[in-house]
């Protein structure tokens, strides 16, 4: 039987004590398939340190850090393909991914991954045993709950399809009480707990259940179970929160405490009956947590004085309003941490009590008592109150007793669900109080957000250009950053959020434009005169300050409509046709100025050359096109890598122009396969791509591009670049 090579015999070399007599025997002795490394290591001829020290001084190899993976990498890359070529998927971006790798000479790996990710690769060594554990984490997340699973039995599989078996989602209490189910469901609550999570929302699905939590914010998912055990764990939570395990079908609301490492921690759990089970969520609630200064909310400059001025008045309202989960409590608890005082009786009325705070007294709802919002402000104001802190202002029955409260000498605190501060007092309309009474009853509407913070141990200058609509709202010269991640942030790039502000302040124009029952618009524009500052201003001064991201920015705040118009005269064009369906702004957002005159003839009075187009970009191909053949090209068209390479038999262009971030086969791949070629190997080439960083840069010219060019250029520029390479090469 013949002796097969080891795929990495490149390595021996490297390895001291490895005699040609012992890789023979080694060879010998190994299995089909199996690496020379781990054959290395398993005859303790040297370590993975010492193999891994020896490479990098040898070939100046980049070493991988198992511990900053990205898992969203893991959505980059499947499973077979990365346990094919045993690489260990560590960071995906737009444009590159970066891989963990034992083999990083394997030149079909590094083609393949890239053809099947679009993306460029970026190699790093890791020794082949911590591939190998690192991927059934990555991949096989759920060995660690089948461990806790172990014990509970084995079920009938199931071979008749229906849209829910009945038989399934009858679990019984003695089936939610089994140990591993009990586990289980403590291990999700204290370790979304321990992640700061703000709620735990448990999902059934095809084939399992699923557990995300919600931190800073935004759902993450952190693992999936098996529906053997996902629907018991549903039902344990009921019982954990005192509901009807069998009433399966109408939404409930029910409550429970807990202690992580002897911290109580109160849950408020909601069901909602779903195709294939309920779905339930568990909010967090740490009623010992710490209630913030208005100072400490991370404000802009101005903003805290601003709270503070309301705060000063001795009667009428102050209303806080955003969507839910956008810090409204936290600020109210910061406003009466702001007046509180032994001269001053503070009251609160709240569904769930979210803070327990000392010197105030504090009510619970309780619907099934009878002790509604409107019941409890009713019995409050008898108790001599100076200052009364609702909850929510849910219905109108609770609105008119507040704003009969604040016209009586109470200042009182409440939240509101509108999207921004005019619009708090068409709410109130809506509800049922008449405009005169708001007028003279309202101090001012304070509309909130939440932005999630950059994280400090990894935050990064942002080396491009934003957006065009953007650039308008971004002084010149202004440092912005971006978000990278490392395990601080989970890989998230983001920690801890702050607020931002919209704070609408009572004036007479203000006060006689509600009393007329004025539209929100118009109450708007009324306190932007008055000095108002928009949210989209109040989150742009924290970006303009490297406190977060234009992305976090816009994923929060809509961009105000004036910002999508253009800031400059859209460029003349002599006589350039534009395809109707291609939008003027974007193609003028890539070309900025004017095309230069037409010319009939090739370049330097020779035959016309050919030249072809390779971008997915419709657009941005059409008006380059133009431009090329009103100066006497020939133009041929691709959309993606593999047709470019296809063109090029076709055509055989003079010169090609290609983008580097292409569908399925991208410039990297065709630029590789056209200087591999002989017959191809000539044709100039000049790249074009928005990432304009020097690694790209570097890159495509170590694999042979002629020309480096990036998004946005000009059009005599291009023009330029072209009749310069391609007379280099005449």
């Amino acid at each position: 039987m013949p002796v097969t090579a080891f795929p990495d015999e490149w390595l021996a070399q490297s390895i001291e004590g490895l005699t040609p007599e012992r890789l023979l025997e080694l060879r010998g002795k190994s299995e089909s398939g199996r690496t020379l490394w781990d054959c290395v290591v398993a005859e303790k001829i040297a370590t993975d340190a010492q193999i891994i020290e020896k490479l990098c001084q040898r070939f100046r190899l980049k070493v991988a850090d198992p511990s900053k993976i990205d898992l969203t990498a893991r959505d980059g890359v499947p499973e077979q393909l990365a346990r094919r070529y045993h690489v260990l998927p560590l960071r995906l971006t737009d444009s590159f991914l970066e891989l963990g790798t034992a083999n990083p000479f394997d030149l079909d790996a590094e083609k393949a991954l890239a053809f099947a990710t679009a993306r460029e690769i970026r190699l790093f060594l890791l020794a082949p045993s911590k591939i190998s554990e690192k991927l059934d984490e990555m991949y096989r997340a759920e060995k660690a709950i089948d461990k806790l699973l172990e014990g509970m039995g084995d079920q009938e599989v199931l071979t008749t399809l229906t849209d829910a078996p009945p038989e399934e989602l009858n679990i019984s209490e003695a089936d939610a009480s089994q140990k591993p189910v009990v586990r289980l469901v403590d291990m999700i609550i204290s370790e979304g707990i321990l992640s700061r999570a703000s709620d735990i929302h448990v999902e059934p699905e095809e084939g399992g259940v699923a557990v995300r939590y919600r931190i800073d914010g935004v759902l993450r998912q952190v693992m999936k179970i098996p529906r053997q055990a996902g629907l018991p764990l549903i039902s344990r939570i009921k019982i954990m929160s005192s509901l009807d395990i069998a009433d399966r079908l109408r939404p409930q609301d029910g409550r429970a405490r807990v202690a992580v490492n002897g911290q109580p921690i109160d849950l408020r759990v909601s069901t909602l009956p779903a195709q294939l089970g309920e779905k339930v969520v568990i909010r967090i609630l740490d009623s010992r947590a710490t209630v913030k200064s208005l100072d400490t909310l991370g404000l802009n400059p101005g903003e805290a004085e601003a709270i503070k001025r309301l705060l000063e008045n001795h009667e009428g309202i102050m209303l806080v309003t955003g969507p839910t989960g956008s810090g409204k409590t936290t600020t109210l608890y910061s406003a009466i941490n702001q007046i509180k005082s032994e001269g001053v009786n503070i009251v609160t009325v709240e569904d769930p009590v979210e803070y327990r705070m000392q010197g105030i007294v504090q009510v619970q709802v309780q619907e099934k008592a009878g002790l509604t919002f409107a019941a409890a402000l009713r019995s409050i104001l008898r108790q001599d109150p100076n200052v009364v802190l609702v909850g929510e202002i849910r219905d109108k029955e609770t609105a008119q007793i507040a704003v009969q409260a604040s016209l009586t000498g109470h200042l009182v605190l409440s939240t509101l669900h509108t999207n921004d501060a005019a619009n708090a007092v068409t709410r109130l309309v809506d509800i049922g109080v008449e405009s005169y009474k708001i007028a003279a009853s309202l101090r001012g509407v304070v509309a909130q957000r939440l932005m999630r913070k950059l994280c400090l141990t990894c935050k990064e200058v942002w080396m491009e250009a934003p957006p065009e609509r953007l650039r308008r709202w971004i002084p010149k010269g202004t440092p912005l950053y971006r978000a990278a991640g490392c395990p601080d942030c989970a890989m998230t790039g983001y920690r801890g959020r702050f607020s931002i502000l919209e704070i609408l302040t009572m004036t007479p124009e203000l006060e006689r434009l509600i009393a007329a029952g004025e539209a929100a618009d118009r109450i708007a524009e009324a306190a932007q005169r008055g000095g108002m500052k928009s949210l989209w201003e109040s989150g742009l001064a924290h970006v303009t300050r490297g406190e977060s991201t234009l992305d976090e920015l816009t994923r929060v705040v809509d961009i105000p409509a004036e910002a999508e118009a253009p800031q400059r005269p859209a460029p003349k064009t002599v006589g350039v046709p534009l395809e109707p369906a291609a939008p003027v702004s974007t193609i003028f957002d890539l070309l900025e100025e004017s095309a230069p005159p037409a010319r009939r003839s090739g370049a330097h009075g020779q035959p016309a050359s050919k030249v072809l187009l390779v971008d997915d970009e419709d657009s941005l191909r059409n008006v380059m096109r133009d431009l090329l053949e009103r100066d006497g090209y020939i133009v041929t068209e691709a959309r993606d890598g593999v047709q470019a390479l296809d063109q090029v038999d076709r055509v055989g262009p003079d010169i090609i122009v290609l983008d580097l971030n292409l569908p399925g086969l991208d410039g990297y791949g065709v630029l590789s396969h056209l200087r591999s070629r002989p017959a191809t190997a000539n044709i100039p080439v000049i790249v074009l791509t928005a990432k304009g960083d020097e690694d790209n840069e570097v890159r495509v010219f170590e694999l042979g591009a002629d020309d480096f060019l990036t998004k946005p250029f000009r059009a005599r520029a291009l023009s330029a670049r072209l009749e310069a390479v391609l007379g280099r090469r005449r």
